[in-house]
């Protein structure tokens, strides 16, 4: 059905409710190149006006993508939770804006209504708010997962290690670890993106990780991120493997062009639960996302960007992921051109997925060739640990040696902990003060040469 608002002398209309959707967008580079972004500052927030007025129902009544040709659309559909809406049913757009802002509006409440809230409602109604909107609601929802330890608990502040190397050199990727480790990082998951897809190579990454887990009995757990048909043969053959990781999008046509669907998400998650190797929980899978992959693939079917980034968090949500992330800046200037676009669509994607119940990080990072540089990251970083992030990249000097991008450091988790008063996972926390890294006030202690990890080299 058609939308329209009058603006003084003007009446704009909008075809449907995903030409809405997408005028009402914030202004990025991704949206201009697939000729969905508004004309006009001033058409822009005529949309923002009409999408305010739009019943949330309307959301479950009109599909953005078909649900006969999407089976993102049949899973967000078929698990849409009646019980969970009917508190907020009543509301429009705009309405739930000002209900997320609410003092009353709690942690539990907000936990409470999750599975009644669609992907598409949640994009509707960030479109509607200021970053510190963003912040403010994402800040009251609280998702926590288990594996080894306790990811995402108020006040606390977790970090992926990310010790990648270009040629996959075992010893390279053991002293990245070290350097992570004698920083408080890890606790998140240390988690290598391999160069190579060579089974050996791989199968020597899984081990070597999880020896030296064992051997000083971490309590974290890693993952190789490679494509996930290569993890459950690993898992067939016998690897270590804590985490199953994939890469995910928000539709079918994008998850397509990835080499997966959902049933072979189901397989993986299947493969990873009958290992067992979660000591606290069995929160198993690992996922990552980003604004723009679905227009890269051809398969946005004229769905802004940001919309179809928040669909991506109904796959995750239906595979109870210990961890997932949005890759914010890593897809490049054609999507999100400048660091004011990548910080909103940074504060964008922690949003949308907390609301969805999904435990959501980011790569604060940005490439060469974007418009933006380590201030704006320091920028969206802060942010983030004030709207309550559950975990953040631990880079070696922030630069990705193997990736060729620019993240965050091991400095940068310590500035933003010590800034905020975050803590490290609990259970990670006290094997740093048992190892003598840390003083029990959580702050680093001086390592000398003699320290055991010190002694693996």
């Amino acid at each position: 059905m058609p939308y329209q608002t009058t603006v003084g002398s003007l009446t704009y209309r909008f075809a449907d409710l995903k030409t809405l959707l997408a005028k009402a967008s914030p202004a990025r580079s991704g949206d201009a190149l697939a000729g969905l972004a508004a004309d006009s500052y001033e058409e822009r927030m005529a949309a923002k006006i009409a999408l305010a007025d739009v019943p949330l129902q309307r959301f479950l009544d009109e599909a953005l993508i078909p649900y006969e040709a999407d089976e993102v659309t049949r899973l967000i559909i078929d698990s849409h939770d009646a019980n969970a809406f009917a508190p907020i049913s009543h509301l429009s757009v705009g309405d739930f804006r000002d209900w997320l802002l609410l003092d009353s509006t709690d942690s539990s409440t907000l936990s409470a209504a999750a599975r009644g809230i669609t992907p598409e409602m949640a994009a509707a109604v960030s479109k509607l708010m200021r970053n510190q909107d963003l912040i403010l609601a994402a800040k009251k929802c609280r998702v926590v997962t288990r594996f080894r330890n306790t990811i995402g608990l108020p006040g606390h502040l977790s970090v992926r290690l990310q010790p990648n190397h270009p040629t996959d050199d075992l010893r390279g990727i053991a002293a990245s670890m070290l350097d992570g480790l004698l920083y408080g990082s890890g606790d998140a998951v240390v988690g290598i993106n391999p160069a190579s897809d060579s089974p050996a190579t791989l199968m020597q990454l899984w081990r070597m990780m999880d020896e030296l887990r064992q051997r000083f009995e971490i309590p974290l757990q890693s993952c190789v991120l490679t494509h996930v048909t290569s993890q459950i043969q690993a898992i067939e053959a016998g690897a270590p493997i804590d985490l199953v990781f994939q890469s995910i999008a928000g539709t079918q046509k994008t998850n397509e062009s990835f080499g997966i669907d959902l049933a072979l998400l189901r397989e993986a998650h299947a493969a990873a639960l009958s290992l067992g190797r979660g000591t606290l929980g069995d929160n198993v899978m690992y996922f990552e996302t980003g604004q723009g992959s679905a227009l890269s693939a051809g398969g946005h079917h004229g769905v802004d960007q940001q919309t179809c980034e928040a669909r991506a968090y109904a796959v995750a949500r239906e595979f109870r992921p210990l961890l997932t992330n949005t890759v914010v800046g890593f897809i490049g200037p054609e999507y999100l051109y400048d660091g004011k676009q990548i910080i909103r669509a940074g504060l964008e994607d922690h949003f949308c997925a907390k609301l969805l119940g999904v435990p959501m990080g980011c790569d604060v990072c940005y490439t060469n060739h974007a418009e933006a540089d380590q201030d704006d990251m320091d920028n969206l970083l802060t942010l983030l640990g004030a709207a309550g992030i559950t975990f953040i990249m631990g880079i070696p000097g922030a630069d990705d040696i193997m990736l060729n991008y620019q993240s965050t450091s091991f400095h940068d988790a310590l500035y933003l902990r010590s800034t905020l008063g975050l803590k490290r996972a609990p259970e990670f926390d006290a094997w740093l003060a048992k190892m003598a890294i840390t003083e029990a006030s959580g702050q680093l202690r001086p390592i000398g040469r003699g320290h055991d990890l010190l002694r693996t080299f």
